[in-house]
């Protein structure tokens, strides 16, 4: 009896109490409302922008960064299995497949934390200065973003409140207004990102955004615009491309270029030396979050793996018995491609035709972007009875066929010949490496300054200036010793090859070519590879994942022409 009186007067005690004492107050936990007040805290979410642009371009996993350069004018695949391979390509672009669903989860995950960082300043207790801070970057990545997606996709949901309910009826705004969105917000960072000069290594500076922004303004025909904005990137004070007959950085004293150079370990950011970078991806090795690790290839940039040739399968006649044998050891860290399994190879277009076809062209051997350091041609046999002989991709011995996944030529920014981690050595005297090597020990550029004099090249041609165009292209030439190109040869396919020829792999050339409306067009007549594999003019726009459009139950969200669920 005694019991159950003391259970009666505790349940009275909670009935005579006012309902609030019901609602739970966090004092401690981390929420939406307590997680935007202190500038480290708005910091901590800018930081994770970062790292969702390194994880989309360059470490998502084995296959997606490399969907920016797969399907284009520049190489082809080696390995064709599986219906997420480019070279299927009405599996891979099929609206269900995860090339265009990792795609676009990914780009509007940075905008949807993009937009709650902007949202949450006007409550927050950041000063003037700290809110600026916070915003030019947030607003930077919320561009960024949609520069991408209109590229892929076209006309796309134009999103920019924070979302904090359920919400099913989204609808696709025309690629001109998102377009203008972009502009706004590339124009708010330009003027609020700090200097380049002052922005620490990694970090976003105003010059970044000014690239941007003419780039977009091309994009809407606004190219004096653009010219203007372009020319602010040019004409920084603290920028400036590398000069040729000079060296910098951690390898000057080694056999190469200043071209060579851009791409060796330690020498992308300007702490270096180098005043051409403008916005450097960050890696850093054996640190949490870093990406790199001296014992293996797992987040890290796989270019190596996928670009350097599988050099292993070459063979030749040995003279002493007249039998075929390997004259590579495999994997070495020199130039015969790393730990390469040659998935990415060079079209012919993009190794031989740009560069003047072959080497009774000038340019072909003086050009110092194409030159066997930075462009593997010749390769040294390494394994008896071949050792030093070369193997020629220009001259290929009896027996194979140039290209093909063995053996091509290939772009050693992909790599670092005798410079990977000590942990990726079986032998570090022979530089024989290990089985968890593949990947690109580098920072990697999201951007330099050879691209934007590239750019503005562009804009002088669409503002129907060719002199000044080439002037421009002349610049990136000089600096490679390459002949200078007359204003009557500048084209857009001139500057296009001329993308390829400086930029190569580092560029996102999907975005290039689909911006441009081109990808179709330079596939057709320059990737015969693709053409076999049914290239179709639809797919100058990847699709909407399919998976989007059926949970999107309360408005209709149209697709692309030519994919299946199309009007």
């Amino acid at each position: 009896m005694k019991k159950i009186i003391i259970f009666t007067a505790i349940i009275s005690l909670f009935w005579s109490c006012n309902e609030d004492f019901l609602q739970e107050e966090s004092l401690d936990q981390l929420t939406s409302e307590s997680a935007f007040i202190t500038y480290e805290d708005f910091n901590a979410s800018v930081s994770n922008l970062y790292y969702l642009v390194r994880r989309q371009y360059f470490n998502r996993d084995e296959n997606r960064p490399f969907d920016f350069l797969y399907g284009t004018d520049i190489v082809y695949d080696g390995e064709n299995n599986g219906s997420q391979r480019h070279s299927r390509m009405e599996a891979a672009y099929d609206p269900s497949g995860q090339i265009a669903t990792v795609h676009w989860n990914l780009l509007y995950k940075t905008i949807s934390e993009a937009n709650t960082v902007i949202n949450r300043v006007g409550s927050s207790n950041l000063t003037d200065e700290q809110a600026i801070d916070i915003l030019s970057q947030a607003r930077f990545f919320r561009a960024f973003s949609y520069r991408s997606l209109v590229y892929l996709y076209g006309d796309v949901p134009l999103i920019t409140e924070e979302i904090t309910a359920p919400k099913v009826d989204f609808t696709r705004q025309p690629k001109s207004q998102v377009l203008d969105q972009i502009i706004e917000d590339f124009d708010y960072a330009s003027k609020n990102l700090p200097k380049i000069a002052e922005a620490q290594d990694g970090k976003l500076n105003n010059l970044v955004a000014y690239h941007y922004l003419a780039e977009t303004y091309i994009s809407t025909g606004k190219n004096t615009e653009a010219i203007t904005a372009a020319s602010v990137v040019i004409n920084d004070p603290a920028t400036d491309l590398m000069k040729r007959g000079t060296r910098f950085g951690s390898r000057a004293n080694e056999p190469g270029n200043i071209y060579w150079d851009l791409f060796r370990t330690n020498n992308q950011n300007r702490t270096s030396g180098n005043t051409e970078g403008l916005w450097v991806i960050q890696f850093e090795l054996d640190v949490l979050g870093g990406g790199l690790q001296s014992g293996s290839k797992g987040g890290s940039y796989m270019l190596e793996r996928h670009h350097g040739p599988l050099i292993r399968d070459v063979r030749l006649i040995d003279p002493a018995d007249n039998r075929r044998r390997p004259p590579f050891n495999w994997p070495v860290g020199d130039y015969s491609g790393g730990r390469g399994i040659g998935w990415m190879i060079s079209t012919t277009y993009f190794s031989n035709t740009i560069w003047g076809g072959d080497s009774s062209n000038p340019d072909f051997v003086n050009d110092i972007r194409n030159s066997n350091e930075n462009f593997v041609r010749e390769y040294v046999a390494n394994r008896a009875p071949f050792e030093a002989e070369i193997v020629s991709t220009e001259n290929p011995q009896e027996g194979y066929t140039v290209p093909s996944r063995a053996i091509y030529a290939y772009q050693t920014k992909a790599t670092t010949p005798f410079n990977h981690p000590d942990g990726l050595y079986n032998n570090s005297d022979t530089f024989s490496l290990s089985a968890a090597a593949g990947g690109t020990y580098t920072d990697q550029y999201m951007l330099r300054l050879a691209e934007t004099y590239l750019l503005r090249a562009e804009a002088y041609l669409a503002d129907s200036n060719p002199g000044l165009a080439a002037q421009d292209i002349n610049v990136i030439r000089d600096r490679a010793n390459a002949s200078p190109v007359s204003p009557g040869d500048v084209t857009i396919d001139y500057i296009l090859d001329e993308r390829m020829r400086e930029l190569g792999l580092e560029e996102k050339r999907r975005l290039t070519l689909m911006r441009l409306g081109l990808l179709y067009d330079r596939v057709s007549r320059f990737n015969p590879y693709y053409v076999e594999q049914g290239m179709k003019e639809t797919y100058n726009l990847w699709p909407i994942p399919a998976n989007e459009i059926e949970r999107n139950r309360g408005a209709v969200l149209k697709q692309n022409p030519g994919y299946p669920g199309a009007e």
